[in-house]
């Protein structure tokens, strides 16, 4: 696939990548002579076909580059998070069998020390790759021996429990989801991805990276977050892969960005998202289109002005959010997958966006089983887990069908997430309750950061919840640390009434009986979430066991 796009747009820009203070471009021929001149600094250093080399390394170029170099050489690239700490990081390169690993910077390096296996920063071999004198002609062997079905990269995943387990996905994998959502979602070649989402999740390693040099598109490297809203700006993207979390983050400053406007900007900007909301709804909205001349086109804007559209995936979209967006003519796509089905299985389609689910299936099939699991059958399902056949043996039933452990439902072909299988509540009455969907109604409060409900065998449920301090303190001109916060008698009172008004759109059993404000904010570092931002309800649990213990009183 690279050797043919370096063929067909040899001069195109493939890759855009910050270099000092200014942007270097890269045509799709250099991509594929880059690859080739990281292949061969890997097979100087031993790596042959077969070969694992592990990657630790914040988002860069180079990453992709020793990605492409390892597919020519036929290795297997295995990813690993730059924020996993030394053990985490050590049992995926004992586990996979590394025979090299590439680090990204002295600290990452210090990690594997211990270690006896050979290590190299990822600057010493992008400066041995540039002193590889290559050019488009110079294919090495192992490309044309590649087999559709040979194991491209492990790609750990990052596990509410228990160890992380290595999905094994194979070149077919890859390009099955590329294909698919370059023909149904409509990625064109004069699309600019601009990509920030870390590069050792699924997500991001197929969708941003393999995606976009496939449809002939452009990639736009970000240095980070900090710099992201400039760089909408400045490389105005037409695509961009994004969480929820950041979704909501950018609305967030756009809301409080209103908060400092005059009275009558915040009434045309009120009015606007009103309008645009019911617009997006097909209800009646006869001021939508003035009010998005004056008011929508500032929004996108900010954006850079030529989104298409963004891709959400990760986590569950709060509605609340996708409504915002769309009233003002942003469209989020909404889609599902996981690593072991390749990233994208299910999504939206711009034509027939039905934000509150995750779409119809990418070129897979989806079926729901008896007890409500989603199964998914078809080219994107993994090879299987690492040294791991009997675990690989109970994702991947006799059939085909890989078992999610996610519970859903159709609505037409749109498939709706309701919950994890495992995470599901079962009450001691016998009830069973979604807490994912409970938890999302209560986090589109703007006074809630997060919450996380319990309630397996007890008679109800109940559980932990972050306030919003600096919105409270604002609202209720309270102030103080966020540990004083959540003793005070008014926050106290304020998060009732709004855990109230969710609860008055609940089965009674649904309800949240008891509640505890804590003063916390859950992180990957400090190991209450996982890389991809999942929260782990086990590490919660024990971590905030005596709050937990007093609620069930």
């Amino acid at each position: 696939m690279l050797r043919d796009r370096a063929h067909r747009w040899p001069e195109k820009t493939v890759m855009r990548y910050p270099e000092g203070k200014e942007f270097k471009r890269l045509s799709f021929a250099e991509l594929a002579i880059k690859a080739q001149a990281y292949a061969a600094a890997l097979r100087n250093l031993g790596v042959k076909r077969g070969d694992r080399v592990a990657l630790q390394s914040e988002n860069c170029v180079e990453w992709s580059f020793v990605d492409w170099g390892c597919q020519c050489l036929g290795a297997i690239l295995v990813p690993i998070y730059p924020t996993l700490p030394a053990d985490q990081t050590q049992f995926i390169v004992r586990d996979a069998e590394a025979s090299l690993v590439i680090s990204g910077s002295t600290d990452q390096q210090a990690k594997v020390s211990d270690l006896d296996l050979t290590k190299r920063l990822l600057s010493e071999i992008a400066e041995t790759a540039s002193t590889a004198n290559m050019d488009l002609a110079d294919w090495n062997k192992e490309v044309d021996e590649a087999d559709p079905d040979d194991v491209a990269t492990f790609i750990y995943t990052s596990g509410t429990t228990g160890n992380p387990k290595g999905v094994m996905l194979t070149h077919r994998n890859f390009l099955h989801v590329a294909k698919y959502a370059t023909d149904e979602i409509g990625f064109r070649d004069d699309d600019t991805f601009l990509t920030f989402l870390p590069m050792s999740h699924v997500y991001e390693r197929i969708v941003g990276q393999c995606l976009p040099v496939y449809c002939g598109a452009t990639i736009v490297y970000s240095k980070g977050l900090a710099s992201l809203a400039n760089e909408m700006l400045t490389s105005k993207p037409t695509i961009m892969l994004c969480v929820p979390r950041f979704l909501e983050a950018t609305m967030n400053k756009f809301l409080d960005g209103v908060k400092k406007q005059s009275p009558l900007q915040q009434k045309l900007f009120n009015l606007a998202l009103s309008q645009g909301a019911n617009r997006a709804e097909g209800k009646f909205a006869p001021l939508a289109g003035l009010l998005d001349k004056i008011v929508g086109t500032k929004i996108r804007a900010r954006t850079g002005g030529n989104i298409r559209f963004f891709v959400s995936g990760g986590a569950a979209l709060p509605p609340h959010v996708a409504r915002f967006y769309l009233a003002f003519r942003l469209c989020v796509l909404q889609g599902y997958g996981l690593t072991e089905t390749t990233g994208g299985s299910v999504v939206n389609r711009p034509e027939n966006n039905k934000y509150w689910t995750v779409g119809e299936p990418l070129g897979m099939e989806c079926t729901i089983a008896s007890d409500g699991e989603i199964l998914l059958r078809g080219p994107g399902i993994m090879k299987g887990y690492h040294n791991l056949p009997e675990q690989t043996a109970q994702a991947i039933d006799a059939d085909g069908w890989f078992h999610t452990g996610d519970i859903g439902e159709f609505e037409g072909k749109s498939l709706k997430i309701t919950d994890r299988k495992k995470d599901l509540l079962v009450l001691a009455n016998g009830k069973n309750i979604a807490p994912q969907v409970i938890e999302g109604k209560l986090k589109e409060s703007k006074f809630i950061q997060e919450v996380v409900l319990f309630g397996d065998g007890n008679e109800y449920v109940y559980g932990l919840v972050i306030p919003n301090f600096e919105r409270l303190k604002e609202a209720l001109g309270v102030n103080g640390t966020d540990e004083e916060l959540v003793g005070n008698t008014e926050v106290k009172a304020k998060m009732k009434a709004e855990i109230d008004s969710v609860n008055k759109s609940l089965a009674d059993f649904e309800k949240v009986k008891k509640h505890t404000l804590v003063a916390a904010q859950f992180s990957i570092e400090t190991g209450e979430l996982t890389p991809s931002l999942k929260v782990k309800r086990k590490v919660i649990k024990e971590r905030f066991a005596k709050q937990l213990e007093d609620l069930t009183k």
